[in-house]
């Protein structure tokens, strides 16, 4: 009898030993993990920032087969929430509380567990460096003193188990991302007459390679004369090619927009005035990246060819930018209109 005695004042001991370790025992803790998403700071925000998309690259669904997931009134920006609910993963709230676009995000994260609830705070930053971003991704808080002494008797402290799932989500993000970015269609909308008009505009020629990269710049000067001499402008900005010579490389070209009637520009001016008369085209529609242009101009030549149109060789070809990178970083909403001028049906049947 003595030795019961003995061995619970020894248990009671230990209780009380272990008891006063776990509750000094620092519970605070914060994971963190940083990656550079090759996009455009805009479009990481608004991928982060709804959390529609969050099941796409959110590490903790993916491992659970039976996560139902419930959004709130808000899916998006200050007040957004959503609810998940899994035997296997447990249950758990995310809250949104701040959205600076495109800056940062600060959330709040709630866990159901057998311990009782949990809350800490989620945070992200975003940093623009070139056309990619610096995104950090990170989570604090304090244990209770129930998750401080389930954790004492675990290999792993829980910033080691959290740190490869803030990797895993931030591949996944990376990964997302980029297929959303190249997403583009082709579609070509047939024959159609294009109206033309007087169009301002200026020239150059360059290689071929040189062309996307100095078009935004030529359109640029062009917006800005108008602007500058209050000269109302008409519809969408379009590059007209003037020529365009695969063998050798090169390209003349010019960046223009439509104005509602002639303006004479002075003899000094770089500006000129144009006129488009009005003619038959094949419009093609582009809705994607630039660099899907030549494909979409490939396309539209071979549907030329192959429902026994033909294209005006005497006429200019030209490109229209519904929207475009000032419109939208998302390289996928960018559209662009391609007009081809086919000869007129007696032309071909001469």
């Amino acid at each position: 009898m003595k030795i019961f005695k003995y061995l619970l004042f020894l248990l009671l001991i230990f209780i009380i030993g272990a008891s006063i370790y776990i509750a000094t025992k620092d519970g605070k803790f914060q994971v963190e993990q940083k990656e550079m998403i090759l996009a455009p700071q805009e479009v990481v925000f608004n991928e982060v920032n709804d959390f529609t998309t969050w099941k796409n690259w959110e590490p903790w669904s993916q491992e659970a087969d039976d996560m139902i997931i419930n959004y709130g009134e808000k899916t998006s920006g200050e007040g957004a929430s959503y609810s998940w609910s899994s035997e296997e993963m447990g249950e758990g709230e995310i809250e949104t509380l701040k959205s600076n676009p495109h800056t940062s995000i600060d959330q709040k994260i709630t866990f159901k567990t057998p311990f009782g609830v949990s809350t800490s705070e989620i945070y992200w930053e975003f940093i623009k460096q070139g056309d990619s971003t610096m995104v950090t991704w990170g989570m604090k808080g304090e244990q209770s003193f129930m998750e401080k002494a389930a954790f004492v008797f675990q290999e792993e402290s829980l910033n080691d188990m959290m740190q490869p799932m803030f990797v895993k989500g931030l591949d996944n993000l990376q990964r997302v991302i980029k297929e959303k970015m190249e997403t583009y269609s082709v579609n070509i909308d047939g024959v159609t007459q294009h109206g033309g008009g007087y169009y301002m505009y200026v020239t150059t020629a360059s290689k071929i390679s040189q062309v996307s990269e100095r078009m935004s710049k030529m359109i640029s000067e062009v917006q800005n004369y108008t602007t500058e001499n209050n000269i109302e402008k008409v519809g969408n900005p379009f590059i007209l090619y003037n020529q365009w010579n695969e063998d050798a490389g090169t390209a003349i070209y010019s960046a223009a927009i439509f104005t509602p009637s002639e303006v004479i520009t002075p003899a000094e001016s770089t500006v000129l005035n144009g006129y488009m008369p009005n003619q038959r085209t094949l419009k093609t529609t582009l809705k994607g990246d630039h660099d899907n242009l030549k494909e979409a101009w490939d396309s539209s030549y071979s549907y030329i060819e192959e429902n026994g149109l033909a294209a005006d060789s005497d006429a200019q070809p030209f490109e229209v930018y519904i929207t475009g990178p000032k419109d939208n970083a998302n390289p996928a909403k960018w559209i662009t209109n391609i007009y081809i001028p086919l000869k007129t049906v007696t032309d071909t049947e001469n």
